[in-house]
């Protein structure tokens, strides 16, 4: 059997290349464009091309009887090389329905939730990998333990998957144990409202096989629909819970806690990368750790170790100076926990944030959201939307966050201005957002600045 992926550079579809790539299968695709990841897939013996069309198809996968055709919904039904697939009968599999038929293959740990699930998620397989039990891993992110996005065990029937609810993606698993992080609205694009948005979390929990686990964070939006035979937790950062962090200790670049469990505390858990948001994360993946066997000194060890994931609150430049710090965050909630992250941690110093606004629907549907939480900084730059996947919708732009933001300063540029306009501004520390391709200029401005 042969794989070609469309959309093979994202994320979560790069991961599944490696995996067959790494089970001997001859893999290849196509993305609209060269990046960090692609070309990294390249280095491993993976064909990637760059152009929609046919020709671009190596001829070994172009046989209908030996190929499976894996692609994500970002493809749009135009493209040449989909349409080829279509036409003449190739079997095809959306990147969900492939990870759903691992989950009934293995032992799924799915992580849910509008934002926190790719932290959680790969520090759930970072313990593991850590600990005497291992796992497997299909991460939404790149570990910077592992610098890969795919980990693999050859005695483990575990397997961490970070469960995607766009265009109910987490609707093919089948997890023997779930962790929900958030339920705050997103992709309305897909879902219309904020209520069907949380159905379809409530279908994610009926999901979970017998004899399996919920983890639910403590105070969010959520009515599980689970059997009698699954057992459901609550988890927080912040206060009491099933699974909670008590005695938080912040200061001098150190951030340590107690995790208590229902049987027992696990006192000075240290964490690697330590922002206070990171706090429920590690709860969360450690509580799914714990009641797979990993021990508490297993627990501190791996946490302590936790190097984070590329672009999620990932530090570029580090001097007394200036500090450069990038950040995947493009949902309101996130953005304003990472910027009060930033505010916590250099509380004495001039921040400006650079904002990249990821989708026009997302924008249309939050703007005032943005603008209140980039309003915690002092001075803010907003750049043009990124569309990834949409088409223009006329009277959205970065112009409508910008207008009701409230912070004394406030720029709108393009990337092509960007260097410029941030050699105008006075900072000490410079935080870059957004979930489009804003941390590829990174390199150029820390070259200039």
């Amino acid at each position: 059997m042969k794989y070609y992926f469309l959309g093979i550079g994202g994320i979560g579809m790069s991961a599944i290349a490696r995996y067959f790539k790494a089970k001997g299968f001859d893999v290849a695709g196509y993305d609209r464009t060269s990046t960090v990841l692609t070309r990294e897939l390249e280095a491993e013996g993976i064909a990637v091309n760059y152009v929609d069309e046919v020709v671009e198809i190596a001829e070994q996968y172009r046989n209908v009887e030996d190929m499976l055709v894996v692609y994500t919904p970002a493809i749009p039904a135009d493209n040449n090389q989909y349409r080829y697939f279509v036409d003449n009968g190739f079997k095809m599999m959306k990147r969900a329905a492939i990870l759903g038929e691992i989950t009934r293959l293995e032992r799924g740990l799915c992580i849910a939730g509008t934002h926190g699930k790719t932290t959680t998620s790969t520090m759930t397989a970072h313990i593991l990998k850590q600990s005497h039990v291992d796992c497997n891993a299909f991460l939404g992110g790149i570990s910077k333990n592992y610098t890969s996005n795919l980990l693999l065990s050859d005695k483990s029937d575990l397997v961490v998957i970070e469960a995607d609810e766009f265009d109910r993606s987490f609707h093919h698993l089948s997890p023997y144990m779930a962790v929900i992080t958030s339920t705050d609205a997103d992709h309305l694009d897909i879902y219309g409202t904020h209520e069907a948005y949380l159905e379809s979390f409530a279908h994610f929990t009926s999901l979970i096989v017998d004899g399996g686990v919920l983890f639910v964070k403590k105070g969010i939006q959520l009515e599980p629909r689970v059997s009698d035979k699954v057992t459901i937790y609550s988890y927080s950062g912040t206060e009491k819970a099933d699974f909670y962090a008590d005695n938080i200790r912040l200061g001098g670049g150190r951030l340590v806690f107690d995790f208590v469990t229902p049987e027992e505390r696990v006192n000075d858990v240290e964490l690697g990368v330590p922002v206070m948001i990171n706090v429920e994360n590690a709860v969360a993946a450690m509580a799914v750790a714990y009641l797979n066997g990993v021990t508490p000194d297993e627990l501190r060890a791996s946490m302590a170790s936790f190097a984070g994931i590329r672009r999620r609150f990932d530090f570029h430049l580090k001097t007394d100076e200036l500090v450069v710090i990038d950040d995947y965050a493009h949902h309101p909630m996130e953005l304003e926990a990472s910027l009060k992250s930033v505010n916590a941690l250099y509380e004495d110093k001039k921040i400006v944030v650079v904002f990249q606004p990821h989708l026009y629907t997302r924008t249309r549907d939050f703007y005032r959201e943005f603008a209140s939480a980039l309003s915690f900084a002092e001075q803010v730059v907003l750049v043009e939307i990124y569309p990834a996947r949409e088409l223009p919708i006329e009277g959205v732009t970065s112009q409508l966050i910008l207008d009701n933001v409230t912070s004394p300063v406030k720029r709108l540029t393009t990337k092509a201005e960007l260097i410029d306009t941030l050699k105008s501004l006075d900072f000490d520390v410079l935080l870059t957002v957004g979930a489009g391709d804003i941390d590829t200029y990174i390199p150029k401005i820390v070259e200039n600045l």
